[in-house]
């Protein structure tokens, strides 16, 4: 690939990795070892396919549809499931200082209720926690922004729901 390509690909990683990082913990409910390694996938499968952008969305849109995809397909090859293994929250426990723990444990509470949502329930929410615009979400899921209004409300009324059993 061209120098061009080279600098676009640098720059892209600079300005989403976090997102795309972000997006990937929510979907392996909070596993951050392994969501750095499905985040250095997607930016895999973005430089694999940089030459082949269109330019019908904008590159955040286009970056965070690579995530999602990347994200399912990982979920659905044989026996991955997303959750955390208990043993990989010791791990983190174990890492955090005392006053990051409870911070962390609310966090991996948050995601693992964020885990028991739908695949769809799941994206919306996450795209919403990533803070794309409305507008933005709707058109990676193909749905009106009123469609997605409802949806997000439901979605967080059912969050509410799983924190409070989980508590």
């Amino acid at each position: 690939m061209s120098r061009q390509f080279s600098n676009l690909f640098d720059q892209l990683y600079r300005d989403y990795a976090p997102m795309v990082k972000q997006v990937c913990t929510g979907f392996l409910n909070g596993d951050l070892a392994l969501a750095e390694d499905l985040a250095h996938d997607v930016f895999i499968n973005v430089w694999n396919a940089l030459s082949k952008f269109r330019g019908e969305a904008n590159y955040k849109t286009w970056i965070y549809r690579i995530t999602v995809n990347s994200c399912l397909q990982y979920l659905r090859k044989p026996g991955m499931k997303a959750g955390l293994a208990p043993e990989h929250l010791e791990n983190i426990r174990d890492q955090d200082t005392e006053a990051t723990v409870k911070g962390q444990e609310q966090v991996s509470e948050l995601y693992r209720a964020i885990g028991q949502l739908a695949e769809v329930d799941r994206l919306i929410i996450m795209m919403v926690l990533d803070e794309l615009e409305y507008d933005q979400i709707a058109s990676v899921m193909g749905i009106s922004e009123a469609t997605l209004r409802v949806k997000i409300h439901r979605i967080k009324e059912r969050i509410k729901k799983l924190l409070r059993h989980a508590g």
